[in-house]
């Protein structure tokens, strides 16, 4: 959840590593830290809060240390302060580790290190690992070799660097869980990080570390072996985006940046895999497993969060097109339950970043229990796309606010495709594949007619920017959006906000409604237009403030509605694409008027990779 960033080479370590920091600080954070090898000995800064806060106790400039590890934190154990920072070291002071993930048996280690003489200064289970590094270098006397050891007896998730003063010219990086990548540059030079946003502005050719694989990366080369010692390959990989898809482009927060290019990556979704004429679709990533998906009984679909919400809707979808029986179930308790799955099953992992440890741990549970296990993923060589034996990417380009947007219409529009792609390989006719693909290809036209309309939903967020709590509303199709709608502005604005079926409404939730309650209705055209007509009924008979979401030309909900914002018509099952755009508009827009922090909200962080 962190993020972690080593360097060596020709260049001055620290420069590289604190524009690392900075490349990932939308992952989210709250301290800082950096230690470099500066004639032969390990100088380390930590510093709680930003990483324009280390810098002012950092001078990069006084340093020319060619080795070096840094870090960005999100506390799990101990209180984000300037101890609990990392880098951490061990009691010799030669060793210095910088670690993502949680140590789940950092006790027992404790203790077993406490008595044989360890100290420990902070409360964080990363000092426990570095110590217990310590203690088996000045046994074994080879630092390859100690952390190899040590992580073999490590219970829980890591990415790690760690760095030793006796081997100037040497980082050791392993992975289990939380990911690493290594940025292969020129003349001999080695960017090691978490997120490949810290590498880019160097090199674009990568190594991707799979779980329980670690790198001895030193002035010649790098190695790679399993923790049980074992030699392994790994293919370099290009990075797909360039710098200029991580900076704002004149956008006061990315979260808006990326809003604003939904047109763009729906169309990068369905460009060269949508067949109009034929009503069809055609997917690369799945031809592979193409007669094991035509003969599945039922598809289940994990995810977490708003790739949850976004596997909601693609069960509406997918159960529509291709009468296949949907599943949808929380990553994070999804191996937990024993869940029943045969060989006839297909499971989707949804994941942005490919890196979800929940979502990661359901595709290897789906795995043992003989599944075919498929990725709907953004980022390229992450684990969850290395792990799954087929599937297909977003390609909705780097997403840097902590708050997923574009992610979110990508993956519905992916599922979608695949939803085409299973109807046609079942009963959907040439005509209705046609007629869908037709729609599919307004899109983004569409969303720029909503994204156009800006101004007009930023006036509304004003009005009910210092609303405590807020309901958001749908049915059908869209009861996912008014979930999504909801969690946007639980996470940016710190609202108290709730999506409910909108029939669900009379079972408890109408008894908040008064006069300073905003209900934020998905109220378009539909099958079920005039039962959702009726909830509003409802809530306008009990004073609640009503903001509809409607379908273009729809005059009538003015008479029931506060506030209307209009979306263009589509077919109906493609309309979530469309309403959730607003949605994001009014949390963001919120959220700037009560001056929360948009792309880092406080406690979030981008990619969960710890339980």
């Amino acid at each position: 959840m962190c993020g972690i960033v080593g360097y060596i080479g020709n260049r001055s370590a620290s420069n590289v590593l604190i524009s690392g920091l900075k490349r990932m600080e939308y992952r989210g954070y709250d301290s800082a830290g950096i230690a470099v090898l500066e004639n032969g000995e390990i100088q380390t800064v930590k510093k709680k809060g930003k990483v324009s806060e280390l810098e002012s106790q950092f001078n990069a400039d006084a340093f020319s240390a060619n080795l070096g590890i840094a870090h960005t934190r999100w506390a799990t154990h101990g209180f984000p302060n300037d101890v609990n920072a990392h880098p951490h070291s061990d009691n010799s002071g030669k060793i210095s580790i910088v670690h993502n993930g949680i140590i789940e048996n950092y006790n027992i280690l404790k203790q077993k290190l406490l008595s044989e003489g360890c100290k420990f200064k902070s409360e964080t289970d990363s000092e426990v690992l570095a110590a217990f590094i310590g203690m088996l270098y000045h046994k074994v006397n080879n630092l390859e070799e100690a952390v190899r050891l040590a992580l073999s007896e490590v219970n829980g998730t890591f990415g790690i660097i760690v760095m030793c003063k006796d081997t100037p010219q040497k980082l050791i990086a392993a992975r289990r869980g939380s990911p690493v990548v290594i940025g292969i540059g020129h003349d001999n030079e080695y960017i090691v990080a978490s997120d490949a946003a810290a590498i880019i502005q160097y090199t674009k050719n990568v190594i991707y570390l799979s779980d329980n694989e670690m790198a001895i990366i030193n002035g010649t080369g790098i190695n790679t072996k399993t923790i049980d010692n074992k030699a392994t390959h790994n293919n370099v990989y290009e990075i797909e985006f360039d710098l200029s898809q991580i900076e704002k482009s004149g956008f006061p927060h990315f979260m808006l940046k990326e809003i604003f290019e939904q047109p763009e990556t729906i169309q990068d979704a369905f460009r060269g895999r949508l067949l109009v004429d034929e009503g069809n679709v055609k997917v690369g990533g799945l031809r592979s497993v193409a007669e094991k998906i035509r003969a599945a009984k039922r598809i289940i679909i994990t995810a977490c969060g708003t790739s949850w919400h976004a596997g909601l809707v693609a069960e509406y979808i997918i159960e529509q097109l291709a009468q296949v029986p949907v599943e949808v179930e929380y990553a994070s308790e999804f191996r937990y339950r024993n869940p029943v799955i045969s060989e006839d099953d297909i499971l989707f992992s949804i994941s942005q970043s490919g890196e979800t440890a929940d979502t990661l741990a359901a595709v290897v549970e789906a795995k043992r229990k003989g599944a075919v296990a498929l990725g709907i993923v953004n980022a390229v060589g992450s684990q969850i796309a290395r792990e799954t034996e087929a599937g297909i990417y977003i390609h909705a380009g780097p997403e840097i606010g902590v708050a997923s947007t574009k992610a979110f219409t990508s993956q519905i529009m992916t599922l979608t495709l695949f939803a085409l792609y299973l109807g046609r390989m079942k009963n959907l006719s040439f005509s209705d594949g046609k007629q869908l693909a037709e729609e599919i290809i307004k899109l983004p036209g569409k969303i720029q007619q909503i994204l156009d309309q800006a101004d007009k939903i930023k006036e509304i967020a004003k009005q009910y920017a210092q609303a405590k709590n807020f309901l958001y509303l749908g049915r059908g199709v869209n009861y996912p959006v008014a979930l999504e709608g909801a969690l946007k502005l639980k996470e940016i604005s710190y609202i108290h906000a709730e999506g409910y079926p909108a029939a669900e409404m009379k079972h408890g939730p109408i008894a908040l409604i008064d006069k300073n309650m905003p209900v934020v209705f998905i109220a378009t055209k539909d099958e079920i237009y005039d039962k959702i007509i009726n909830n509003i009924e409802v809530v306008k008979a009990r004073e609640g403030k009503i903001i509809a979401v409607a379908t273009e030309g729809d005059e009538n909900i003015k008479q029931y509605a506060n506030h209307v914002i209009y979306i263009p018509e589509t077919k109906p099952i493609l309309t979530p694409i469309l309403s959730v755009i607003p949605l994001q508009l009014l949390a963001y827009y919120i959220a700037v008027e009560l001056k929360c922090d948009v792309d880092q909200p406080r406690n979030l962080a981008k990619s969960v990779t710890v339980e």
